[in-house]
């Protein structure tokens, strides 16, 4: 063997020994992207954002705004929904109509009844039990009841020593009480490699959506980048199969307000399918003829009614 290849077979050695090390630099993932908001190019429905109901806001032990307020960033930013305040501005909209009630507003104010924009859906953002004593590690909110007994101790929480978080999120049918969807969200600190360099941009909305704190502490980044897993899911489930509110509960009840009679057709001098006494509950198949609406009773029977006798059950 000459020089050259002795050279070369002691090289080749020298590389195996020492595990090739120099010879294939590691290569690790950019944490440096910045998290995605789910976009939508046409509204899903309209929706109420509400404060978990389980008694424990587990958020202000760690000096966080209500996870609703971070949820109403993330429907505002995503355009997925259109959003209908059910809390201070409800509150400041019912004083202003009870101060045009007492005939306090000028003329033209066109402040009334019949105004407010109806929620197709109301969402619940709480954060899955293992322990709910807010002093000690683990912080959780009880469910209430919207997932399986003993489910909450297999999601987990929030782990503050940790750095992890798991989420659920819940959408439920106004109308109906359906639950649309529950959809669970997890983080960690390993997410949050971006938010020391470009992240900046993703939380700029924060503070004016009066969710602030969620951008100023690592946990609340934590607890913040779990709901949105939770919600890019949810938004995803809901385009693939996606819900219609207003048709899926189109048939409301109606209270009958004085006596009359179901007609088979609509006009008085059709054959009677039977009497109807005041405050019976009647069922609109969506059919109308001029005054005249078709309904089913309790019963089963169809037939025809005068609309003028008809008022929305409440």
């Amino acid at each position: 063997m000459n020089i050259t290849g002795l050279r070369a077979k002691l090289w080749i050695g020298l590389l195996v020994a020492g595990g090739m090390v120099f010879a294939v630099p590691a290569v690790h993932a950019s944490s440096n992207a910045q998290p995605e908001m789910p976009r939508c190019n046409s509204r899903i429905g309209t929706l109420a954002v509400q404060e978990p109901q389980n008694g424990n806001p587990w958020w202000t032990s760690m000096n966080l705004e209500s996870p609703a307020a971070l949820i109403k960033v993330y429907v505002s930013q995503s355009g997925c929904f259109t959003l209908v305040d059910r809390g201070k501005g409800l509150q400041a909209a019912r004083a202003e109509r009870d101060l045009a009630g007492e005939g306090e507003m000028r003329v033209g104010a066109n402040i009334g009844k019949g105004q407010m924009k109806a929620a197709d859906y109301v969402l619940v953002p709480d954060i899955a039990n293992s322990n709910g004593n807010a002093q000690r590690t683990n912080i959780g909110g009880i469910l209430g009841g919207l997932i399986g007994h003993g489910a909450g101790a297999v999601l987990g929480g929030v782990s503050v020593s940790k750095k992890t978080a798991d989420v659920v999120l819940t959408l439920t049918d106004i109308r109906s009480t359906e639950q649309v969807a529950l959809e669970q969200g997890h983080a960690d600190k390993t997410d949050l490699g971006w938010s020391g360099g470009g992240g900046a941009g993703f939380w700029g909305g924060f503070a004016a959506g009066g969710a602030s704190g969620y951008a100023n502490t690592e946990i609340g980044q934590v607890i913040a980048m779990a709901y949105l897993d939770a919600y890019t899911k949810m938004v995803a489930e809901l385009q693939r199969n996606a819900p219609n509110a207003q048709a899926d509960n189109v048939q409301q009840a109606v209270r009958l307000t004085d006596g009359t009679k179901l007609y088979a057709d609509a006009n008085l001098h059709a054959s009677v399918v039977r009497s109807l006494k005041p405050g019976m509950m009647l069922y609109p198949t969506g059919d109308k003829v001029g005054v005249w609406w078709k309904v089913s009773d309790e019963l089963g029977n169809i037939g025809w009614v005068l609309s003028s006798k008809l008022e929305l059950a409440h």
